[in-house]
């Protein structure tokens, strides 16, 4: 894997994990096939390499915005455990939650949750021994697993990395498959995002600016970030502000509050 740029700040464990993503040649090699199904195959947007390491860093800003705020991780209120293992758990799930392309499209949350558990032994090695590995490892699989439109999260953890995954929406990024060459809505509307900005807000913690170059852009959130975030178990913690830039000004387009 290329250079994979993420804010450590003082967490050495999350240091360790990205050092050993970098080098496992399974995790790798899956990652490279998740594109060839979702790309060569299906005509799809990039479901790879490139994907996780925007969900990566969305994900974790998203939740240390979060605990500034004084929102506590399920797994330091459930387990005691410490809000880099947080970081951990959205982090090792962002990194792994497609690789169920590998096999195929169709299932493949369940499939990425499944071929997962080898994977995160090995990434875990060196950094958990015993009760704890296997709290983070168990943690990060419940956060791959409802990442799906229609599975709600029950960790503040889960909530953040499957609301992060809807963020990779920039300029031809979109979340919703479209076909590569084709002419509607969905290719329309996933030329026109410009830039995701994840902020910390006023009356709630988390605020999510779109930028826009038209407004056919606003379809992106209306169909699949707005599912996401309703499904994500953290809806109240957010808001989404979709704005459009005209004739090198924005304004607001529109407003989510859930």
């Amino acid at each position: 894997m290329s250079e994979f740029h993420i804010p450590f700040n003082s967490n050495k464990k999350l240091e360790v994990l990205i050092s050993k993503v970098k080098e496992d040649t399974e995790l790798n090699t899956l990652l490279r096939m998740s594109n060839v199904t979702a790309i060569d195959r299906l005509g799809f947007n990039d479901h790879g390499p490139t994907h996780i390491k925007i969900v990566a860093n969305s994900s974790l800003r998203m939740l240390r915005i979060l605990v500034k705020n004084k929102v506590v991780p399920n797994i330091v209120k459930d387990y005691n455990l410490e809000n880099e293992d947080a970081e951990i758990v959205v982090v090792l799930a962002s990194i792994l939650h497609d690789i169920g392309h590998a096999v195929h499209r169709r299932g493949h949350e369940l499939l990425s949750t499944v071929m997962s558990s080898s994977i995160i032994n090995r990434l875990l090695s060196s950094i958990y021994k015993g009760e704890e590995g296997t709290i983070v490892k168990f943690e990060a699989l419940h956060a791959i697993y409802s990442h799906e439109s229609g599975i709600k999260p029950l960790t503040i953890e889960g909530g953040v990395m499957k609301v992060a995954d809807a963020l990779d929406m920039e300029k031809g990024r979109a979340r919703i498959p479209y076909k590569a060459g084709s002419v509607n809505i969905h290719s329309i509307s996933a030329m026109s995002i410009e830039k995701v900005d994840i902020l910390e807000g006023t009356e709630r913690p988390l605020r999510i600016v779109v930028h826009m170059s038209n407004p056919a852009g606003i379809f992106q959130v209306d169909e699949l970030l707005k599912e996401k975030v309703n499904t994500s178990g953290i809806e109240k913690m957010l808001t989404i502000e979709a704005q459009l830039i005209k004739n090198g000004e924005e304004k607001v387009l529109k407003n989510f509050q859930f």
